[in-house]
C-alpha cells in the first residue's frame, strides 16, 4: 500500500511539473531557476530554455547540507552568487511541481533576500 501512496504523489507531481513548465520558460537575460529536493539533498540550477543550457548550478550534496529549510538557505545563497558572478540579477522560478511551502519556499526566500528579483 505505501508504494502505491507514493506511485500517487509523483504522478501528481508531474503533472504540476508540466502544468507549470507549460505557462514558463527562460532565456539568457532572464533564466529558469529551478529545485530539485531528494530526501537527503537539494539542487538547484539556471537554465537557458532558448539554448538548452544550464548556466549555473548548486549541489548540496557537495556543499555538505541535508535536505531541510537551513540546507535550502546555504543552497540558494551559492546559487546566487553564481547568479551574480555572470550579472544575472532577474530569473524565472521554477518550483519544479513542489508544493511552495517548507524547502521551497525557505529556498525562494533566501534568493530574494540575496538580491535576484522574480
Amino acid at each position: 500500500m505505501l508504494k502505491s501512496v507514493q506511485k500517487v504523489k509523483n504522478k501528481r507531481r508531474l503533472q504540476r511539473k508540466k502544468r507549470v513548465r507549460g505557462k514558463i520558460s527562460g532565456t539568457s537575460d532572464r533564466p529558469r531557476v529551478t529545485i530539485f529536493r531528494s530526501n537527503k539533498h537539494v539542487y538547484a540550477q539556471a537554465i537557458d530554455d532558448t539554448k538548452g543550457h544550464t548556466l549555473a548550478y548548486s549541489n548540496g550534496a557537495k556543499l555538505g547540507v541535508k535536505a531541510n529549510k537551513d540546507g535550502a538557505v546555504a543552497v540558494a545563497k551559492d546559487l546566487s552568487d553564481k547568479l551574480k558572478a555572470q550579472n544575472i540579477e532577474v530569473i524565472v522560478f521554477d518550483r519544479n511541481g513542489y508544493l511552495y511551502h517548507g524547502v521551497v519556499a525557505a529556498f525562494a526566500d533566501a534568493l530574494r533576500e540575496t538580491g535576484i528579483k522574480f
